[in-house]
């Protein structure tokens, strides 16, 4: 995947053959730690939803010239994008006693085409469909029930440190009660073609 700094993006990917890749809270919980200690070096993160067979984040790739890129030398977000998985798979091959592959070979990366002019803010409509995922799925009646998205600290109803929310309403140009009065429309796929 090639990333261009100061642009954001549509991250996931999902179990291989569509199998489940979350089992227990633990699993989940151990997912985004790996995420904070691999991936937030390169990127914010703006907001995530983990399904119990995909995920979903939207990242923000930072500067390279930072200290902390000189910190992690010569890596790469792909290559930390790598570590977390082939590390996750690792961990699930011993929790659920199999072999081979978890993942779908190669996570999908979509740049969000964001411009100041647009009467439609993609990245708005983005973070609301991967928060809807779940209530889609029909795995929740109210998306106040998914706690394994960014979408609980979008409301305030928890106060999670993964996501960059003021990145967010920065560039999404809503404020935090259009939000959630936005959350509450459920977000076609046709809406999201002209994301992409």
């Amino acid at each position: 995947m090639e990333f261009t700094e100061g642009k954001f993006y549509h991250l996931y990917n999902r179990g291989n053959n569509k199998q489940q890749i979350f089992f227990s809270e633990e699993n989940y919980l151990f997912f985004l730690r790996k995420i904070r200690t691999e991936i937030l070096p390169f990127c914010e993160i703006l907001s995530y939803c983990l399904m119990p067979n995909h995920f979903h984040f939207i990242i923000y790739i930072k500067d390279r010239d930072t200290n902390i890129a000189k910190k992690i030398g010569q890596k790469s977000l792909n290559k930390a994008i790598a570590i977390v998985l082939r590390s996750y798979t690792r961990a699930l091959q011993k929790q659920e006693c199999f072999t081979g592959s978890l993942f779908q070979q190669k996570t999908k990366a979509k740049k969000l085409e964001i411009n100041a002019n647009d009467t439609i803010n993609y990245l708005s409509i983005c973070t609301h469909y991967i928060h809807q995922n779940p209530l889609k799925a029909g795995l929740i009646t109210d998306l106040k029930d998914w706690k394994f998205s960014s979408y609980l600290d979008y409301i305030g109803m928890r106060n999670g440190s993964l996501c960059n929310q003021s990145l967010f309403y920065e560039h999404s140009g809503i404020e935090k009660d259009d939000f959630i009065r936005e959350g509450e429309h459920l977000i076609s796929e046709k809406m999201l073609l002209g994301i992409f």
